[in-house]
């Protein structure tokens, strides 16, 4: 597939499919590795076919183990987070539309019937990841801001976006969901700047915290790890024949 003026061949591709309701399709792939591996990062239980047959049917299917509702929940909620990028890849990242992505991630979960959880808007309670502190929540806002003017005032190339991916996740804007919600922001921008995505699978889970977490002194293992995430990514386009 060609694509237009102004988009890549990817996104054209992955916009058609959309449309079409394709399966079988990078559309369909990236809906299904996506969706379950940042979802088994944040430690869903759901296996990868589960994931598949959830998008598939829009059923669970048989099983002997018991699931816990929010993981089904939210993997519906990531398929509509993932058609939210696709069909506003091109336009500039903004605070609304990250906190957008955070309120159809939660809508409908268990965390959405907590009086203290803000759905859709930044934190009331301090949190910590990794055991780090992470940005007071009476101050997130203005972070916020600092960083979109930063990174949308740089040339937005792929270093680039994952400084905005560590900055983003160092302040922890969410009481939860901040590692989905990053890593959407992350396949988003790489669609919009004509820049191959990539998804961080479980096996590089390990490297890519290290990478979060050495980002600033030693900028190369983050840097690595999403390059083999993304030569991953260029072996399913190149079997699907999309140019990049």
């Amino acid at each position: 597939m060609e694509a237009t003026d102004n988009i890549s061949a990817l996104l054209a591709a992955l916009r058609e499919q959309k449309q079409m309701g394709l399966k079988g399709g990078i559309y369909h792939k990236t809906q299904i590795d996506l969706t379950y591996n940042s979802n088994h990062i944040e430690g869903s239980k759901l296996t990868h076919e589960q994931t598949r047959y959830i998008f598939e049917t829009n059923t669970i299917g048989m099983t002997q183990e018991s699931i816990n509702v929010n993981d089904i929940v939210e993997t519906v909620n990531h398929f509509r987070c993932i058609d939210l990028i696709i069909d506003h890849a091109t336009d500039e990242l903004s605070t609304d539309f990250i906190k957008q992505l955070h309120g159809v991630l939660k809508t409908g979960t268990s965390d959405s019937l907590k009086d203290w959880f803000a759905v859709g808007d930044y934190k009331r309670l301090p949190n910590e990841v990794g055991g780090e502190e992470t940005c007071a929540p009476e101050l997130v806002g203005e972070r916020m801001e600092e960083l979109l003017a930063d990174y949308l005032t740089s040339e937005r190339q792929f270093t680039d976006i994952l400084d905005l991916h560590v900055r983003f996740e160092r302040i922890h804007p969410f009481q939860d969901g901040n590692g989905r919600v990053g890593r959407l922001m992350m396949f988003k921008e790489c669609l919009c700047n004509g820049i191959v995505p990539f998804i961080i699978t479980d096996e590089l889970k390990l490297f890519y915290y290290r990478g979060l977490r050495e980002w600033g002194h030693t900028n190369g293992y983050l840097t690595d790890t999403c390059l083999t995430a993304q030569d991953q990514y260029k072996t399913a386009l190149d079997y699907f024949r999309i140019k990049y």
